[in-house]
């Protein structure tokens, strides 16, 4: 394999192992505390691939609000 395309492969899975445990921790404990309202088991579910996907930005604003 190419070393270039190994590198993107490497930093893809990097990204989303990350984003998968920054989702997690963030659904489960975080998410109470951005948004202030009470948050459903459904919801939760429904937030998680988008947090996953987008959680660079979610984890600013998570310790923005500590």
């Amino acid at each position: 394999m190419h070393p270039v395309v190994a590198f993107l492969l490497n930093s893809f899975a990097l990204y989303a192992a990350v984003g998968g445990v920054t989702a997690l921790a963030f659904v489960t404990f975080g998410v109470t505390r951005v948004q202030p309202a009470p948050v459903s088991l459904g919801a939760r579910i429904l937030i998680l691939p988008g947090v996953a996907a987008l959680w660079p930005y979610v984890l600013i604003r998570w310790i923005r609000v500590r």
